[in-house]
């Protein structure tokens, strides 16, 4: 009988643990406006993306970017190797949302879990990117161009962030979209490659 209840205890214990180890699974997102990476995988535009085609909403990595968070060559799978197939350049060869300099855009998340937010953050490229290769640090201009402080309150399972696109740029070009998560460790991940 002992036994047993020592059985149970330490099965309750692993249960509790790993319901603790996932608690920010419950919060996922994804940008669909510019369509992101994770997006035309799971719509079959894309081939060969691995588990990312079932789950478009998952690409979840380390919170405090661009300081911390996932390293160079991991940014558009949030450092989350089930995702790989999102920092493959595949060539140059994404497809790309038409765009234009200046341009006013709303960018749209869909969070199929909402959580509560620090912030939203759009970064771009810079004039040494090259879409051929996997995308880093050093590919992106050094501030975001929008930010969208939250403070703490839970976003809408749609939103629409208006801002606008930077002037002088030209031919392909990605944006690295960032949802900060308040209450967790953790940020959610989205690049969308974009042609001026």
């Amino acid at each position: 009988m002992r036994k047993r209840i020592s059985a149970a205890i330490i099965g309750l214990s692993v249960a509790c643990i790993s319901l603790v180890s996932t608690g920010s699974a419950n919060s996922h997102g994804y940008t669909d406006a510019p369509t992101s990476r994770q997006v035309f995988c799971a719509q079959g535009a894309v081939s060969d993306c691995g588990e990312i085609q079932w789950e478009p909403q998952s690409v979840e990595g380390p919170k405090g970017f661009p300081s911390h968070g996932p390293s160079d060559g991991t940014l558009c799978a949030g450092g989350n190797s089930r995702f790989a197939e999102l920092d493959d350049p595949r060539g140059g060869e994404w497809p790309a949302t038409k765009v234009t300099a200046g341009q006013d855009y709303g960018f749209r998340w869909k969070l199929t879990a909402r959580h509560a937010t620090t912030d939203f953050r759009y970064y771009i490229t810079n004039d040494h990117y090259d879409p051929s290769r996997p995308l880093s640090r050093a590919d992106l201009e050094p501030q975001p161009f929008l930010t969208v402080p939250y403070g703490g309150r839970i976003p809408d399972a749609t939103v629409t962030h208006r801002g606008t696109l930077p002037a002088g740029k030209s031919g392909k070009q990605l944006i690295l979209a960032v949802w900060t998560v308040a209450d967790t460790g953790n940020a959610f991940y989205a690049c969308s490659d974009v042609q001026f």
